[in-house]
């Protein structure tokens, strides 16, 4: 369950633009904000089932936009071979780094920290 509530999250920051006001406020109402089905057609006088079939629907349609478009792949991928790199140039440094691979590393160290805010993992360390 939890691995289904980070997926859906991830495609929803992606993609959650795409589908309707009614899909995004039931997407940020369960997955987010943790309310029940039961809750969310309380709040706005529909049935659980309706509360249901609307959620089933966005989650759908987010699915079959990471299908076609794969960004939320992409995104993970291309995350993992910034942080080789950054690993990479760090470990070539050594402990007095010139000034032009500081600055290189400070940019790889700031691609990291704008990445993992939208993927919504922990900020990278500032080595430097």
């Amino acid at each position: 369950m939890l691995d289904r509530m980070l997926l859906i999250g991830s495609l929803y920051d992606f993609y959650g633009a795409l589908l309707t006001e009614k899909q995004q406020l039931y997407i940020r109402l369960h997955y987010l904000n943790d309310l029940s089905l039961a809750e969310i057609a309380d709040q706005f006088g529909v049935s659980r089932q309706s509360v249901h079939d609307i959620l089933q629907r966005a989650e759908q349609v987010l699915l079959d936009y990471e299908k076609k478009l794969k960004l939320v792949e992409r995104f993970h991928h291309e995350q993992e071979l910034l942080s080789q790199i950054h690993e990479s140039l760090v470990n070539i440094s050594g402990t007095e780094p010139q000034p032009r691979l500081r600055e290189i590393i400070r940019v790889v160290e700031s691609l990291l920290d704008y990445e993992r805010g939208i993927g919504g993992k922990e900020p990278a360390r500032n080595g430097f």
